[in-house]
């Protein structure tokens, strides 16, 4: 849920990057952190275990300018990918505003997509919360590997409802711009 500082005339929207691990969510954010000016962006945090795999979040508030005389801040988080962090996942879950689910295009990690996609809803859940009442865009990272599902498979098995996607290539920075814009345009048009 945006938090809206009426006196410091504020608004301030989460954003979470969601997926399996090594799927990209890092990659995207990082990406997105580098081209952004750096007047307009606070400090990117990561805590990272030895396997350079996120442990807790990365943060990134990206101000967006003033809507309707608000000055508009978007903070930016990914979820550690590995279930074994799930009291970490959920925690950074709360209150989000919008959600991009990364997924990773290759064969083997299309059980790891289903699963996080389950774990995602079972997560949400818990806060009282459907998939469908929380604006989501999916980025179907990593094709320009060799061995990766089809678009339509994983569109069938991931995104049912249609909602937005991309194809991605995060640490070439390919569709990693269009599922932030789109899921934001989703956010602000919540707050009306």
């Amino acid at each position: 849920m945006s938090l809206i500082n009426y006196s410091s005339k504020e608004i301030n929207c989460k954003i979470v990057y969601y997926g399996p691990g090594l799927g990209g969510k890092t990659t995207n954010i990082k990406y997105v952190y580098s081209k952004v000016n750096p007047e307009s962006r606070g400090k990117l945090m990561s805590l990272d275990t030895e396997l350079d795999r996120t442990l807790f979040f990365d943060f990134l508030p990206v101000n967006l300018g003033k809507v309707r005389g608000f000055t508009l801040h978007f903070h930016l988080y990914t979820v550690p990918g590995q279930v074994y962090y799930n009291a970490s996942r959920k925690l950074i879950l709360k209150g989000t505003d919008g959600l991009i689910f990364v997924a990773d295009s290759q064969i083997e990690r299309f059980e790891d997509n289903i699963e996080s996609l389950e774990n995602l809803k079972e997560n949400l859940a818990e806060y009282g919360v459907k998939l469908g009442d929380i604006p989501l865009t999916m980025q179907y990272n990593k094709r320009d590997l060799p061995n990766i599902v089809s678009i339509e498979e994983l569109e069938e098995v991931l995104n049912p409802r249609r909602v937005f996607f991309s194809e991605g290539v995060a640490i070439q920075g390919i569709g990693v711009f269009e599922p932030l814009k789109e899921v934001s345009k989703k956010a602000l048009r919540r707050l009306k």
